[in-house]
């Protein structure tokens, strides 16, 4: 999570300022453990008419703190700097291993290449994820994510939030990713709206009664908390590759800093397929 901050420039703080992973599962789904880890096998081993990439200019919005009483603590500072602040914090928070959305019980697959031998050291588990990030799911998650947060950024029909809703889910055809982001984007959605409430997530539900994908309800829940698209997904795409890492670091084994070295090695493709995603249409 250290290292998704790295990459929020000054800039993108500003425009933050501006506008501004659940208990885990255990057991196998499939044969061989497919997609996914277990406890057991841990121990073996964007609405802007102006064009697709909006600058959105809402504020973070102050997180209610009830005193005894109902009284509302002061906030200890205002104005841009203030709201930038806000909007890193809660993006550490909601990304970080400790949100209980159960994400180290998962490895999007890369336990099943493990075991058929495709990923056995740290370059291997690099270029694996360097696929996974650019053209594999990490990158898919990330334009998923881009538009449901334009979705309720835009003010935009309800239609256009349940139709991102919906093609998230059908896009995770396989019973494993299916339960993957599902479970993560149910999780996340309850924990969120019982710590960091906003009207966006209940507007969500509202609107589509099918499973949540995991970027969705990121997605929805930081346009809700006025948090810009920019550095929402370059955190998302981040945090996939470091619970990936994490999951190589215990299935391969490696040692921690392999795995680190790993991480460090794709700060640019993450950069970049999060650029990408900005600019990528939906279809």
């Amino acid at each position: 999570m250290i290292m998704a901050m790295v990459t929020i420039t000054a800039t993108a703080i500003t425009t933050m300022g501006k506008g501004s992973k659940g208990a885990a599962h255990s057991g196998h789904l499939s044969p061989g453990g497919r997609g996914r880890l277990a406890s057991e096998a841990l121990a073996k081993r964007s609405k802007s008419g102006e064009g697709t990439r909006a600058k959105f200019e809402r504020p973070v919005p102050p997180h209610p703190n009830p005193l005894p009483g109902g009284e509302r603590e002061p906030a200890a500072a205002s104005g841009p700097a203030a709201a930038g602040a806000g909007a890193l914090y809660r993006l550490m928070a909601w990304l970080s291993p400790s949100y209980p959305v159960g994400a180290f019980s998962y490895s999007s697959g890369l336990e099943w290449a493990v075991e058929a031998g495709d990923v056995r050291d740290a370059e291997t588990l690099q270029r694996w994820l360097d696929v996974v990030i650019r053209q594999g799911g990490g990158f898919c998650d990330a334009v998923v994510l881009v538009h449901a947060h334009a979705a309720v950024s835009a003010g935009a029909a309800e239609k256009s939030l349940r139709a991102v809703a919906e093609l998230a889910a059908a896009l995770t055809p396989s019973k494993e990713r299916h339960l993957e982001t599902t479970a993560q984007g149910r999780a996340f959605v309850e924990v969120t709206r019982a710590a960091w409430p906003c009207a966006a997530l209940d507007a969500l539900l509202a609107v589509w009664d099918g499973p949540v994908a995991y970027p969705v309800a990121v997605g929805v829940a930081a346009a809700g908390h006025g948090i810009a698209v920019e550095p929402c997904v370059a955190a998302y795409v981040q945090a996939i590759a470091a619970n990936l890492v994490s999951a190589g670091v215990r299935l391969i084994p490696l040692g921690q800093t392999a795995g680190q070295r790993a991480l460090a090695a794709l700060e640019e493709t993450i950069a970049a397929s999060a650029q990408r995603a900005l600019a990528t249409p939906l279809d």
